[in-house]
Formats: C-alpha cells, structure tokens, sequence
C-alpha cells in the first residue's frame, strides 16, 4: 500500500470485472477514487471494501454512459475536480451475435457506450489534464481491433476507434504532461461475455486471461510508458513488424493519380 497521494483516478465500468480490479490496484499505489458505474450498490460495496484495505478516499458516482444526460455528469467532474489526474476509460459492452442478430436499439447503445461516451471523456481529459501534474488517461481498447473478421465488427470497430484517438492524444499530449495508454486485452475473464450471452471459455478454451494478471500487466506497460500495451501477446516482435509495415505504408496513402492497378 501506497501512502503517496497522486491525486484522484476516475474508473468507469468500476462494478466489477477489468473496472474493479483496476480501482484495486490504483488505490493501492496512492490514488484516491472515484468509480463510476450504472450499479450503485456494487460500487458502494467496493468502495468500503477499497477504503477498509488501503484508507483512501473512495467516491461513487451512478451514471449510465448509454445516456448522454450521465455523460455530460461526468465529464463536468473530469473538468471541474482538479484533484483528477487519471482516467480510466473501461466501461463497455459487447452484442449477442452480429449485424444480422441485433435490431438497431441494440447497436445504437454499444456505439454510445463504446464510442461516444469514452471519446467524449477522453476529450474532457485531454483538455482538464494539461493544466494537472503527471496526469493520465487509459483507454481499455481490445486485440478485436487487429481482428475485425472475428466475432462481430461493431465491436471490434469500436474497440478500433479507442485505439486510433489513443494513438492520436498520445502524440498531441506527449509534450503537455499528460501519458496516453490503450490497453488491448485479448479474452479475459469479465461479466462483459456473460451479458452479451456469451460463454468465453466454450468460446475460447484454455485462452482466457484472469482479469487481475491483465490489469497487472496493464499497468506494468504505463509504468514503461508504453501508448499501446497488449498483455497476450508473447512476441513483441510481431507488433513492430505491424507497426514497421503500417509505418512504411503510410507516405504512399495519398497520391495525385490513381494507382495503376486501377486504370482501365
């Protein structure tokens, strides 16, 4: 336990799985809290469990990221509480199958709770952090986002769009004081698969990642300074070759003429 005050993270999706881990784990190396959630009982459970442990300030805040109302709540704190310098961008849901299987109230709630309310957060701390000491933001993405044929691809997109406006902070922030991290889990053990009718261990058996050793490891990559941190991956070497490849391809994504492959 840390006695060191580093001011407050804000954990979204704090009410279990990655989210409470991850509040755990922060209040344990000096940050005092506040989780938000749409489960005010768990959040008060794990808040006296959180302060009973480690004597930090726990705050919880009920708000739903599907509806724009909470959002706005929430990013009020983020621009208005000066003693927040980490967000933890975590809150997320998945579908029960794909395009074909969901009506459009279903997909409409993923974009919003995926890809509006933590871009709009991001942005919220991107601009409130500049002016803080040794500020963060964490942006929990997937490994879907390199693989969009798997599984269905709203979900993947989603998780493609955190990390691409990670990637794009970290570059606009570097020199401002402010660290950018997006963490790509692969298959961890967390209620999100539960509530989208999903069995993950049928799905992907022996593959499963404990939700504690992945928050772990993700904090291990912040501390290195690391803007993308992929827990699963063993061979570091195959993200640079991407990364080499992406890099190469970039300068040649935008000519004058066509291509000639595509003349008649």
């Amino acid at each position: 336990m840390s006695h060191e005050n580093k001011g407050t993270a804000l954990v979204t999706g704090a009410s279990s799985g990655i989210g409470e881990v991850y509040a755990e784990r922060l209040a344990a190396r000096g940050y005092d809290l506040l989780l938000v959630a749409r489960r005010l009982d768990r959040l008060d459970a794990l808040a006296s469990k959180i302060t009973a442990a480690t004597g930090r300030r726990v705050e919880t805040l009920k708000a739903d990221l599907g509806d724009r109302t909470d959002v706005a709540r929430v990013e009020k704190r983020l621009t208005d509480d000066a003693s927040i310098t980490l967000l933890v961008n975590n809150a997320g849901i998945s579908l029960d199958g794909s395009f074909l299987d969901n009506d459009s109230e279903a997909i409409a709630k993923l974009i919003a709770i995926n890809i509006t309310a933590p871009t709009l957060l991001a942005a919220a701390a991107a601009k409130a952090f500049v002016a803080r000491t040794n500020a963060g933001i964490v942006n929990v993405a997937s490994v879907l986002a390199f693989a969009p044929e798997m599984f269905d691809g709203i979900y993947s997109g989603s998780k493609a769009h955190l990390l691409n406006i990670s990637r794009s902070l970290a570059v606009q922030l570097k020199d401002r004081g402010v660290r950018v991290q997006a963490v790509l889990p692969g298959a961890t053990r967390s209620e999100i698969w539960e509530n989208a009718g999903k069995d993950i261990d049928a799905l992907m058996p022996g593959m499963v990642m404990d939700t504690a050793d992945l928050v772990d490891a993700a904090l291990q990559g912040y501390d290195r300074g690391e803007v993308v941190t992929i827990p699963p991956l063993h061979d570091e070497g195959l993200y640079e070759a991407f990364e080499a490849a992406r890099a190469a391809m970039a300068p040649n994504l935008s000519r004058k003429d066509v291509a000639p492959r595509y003349r008649a």
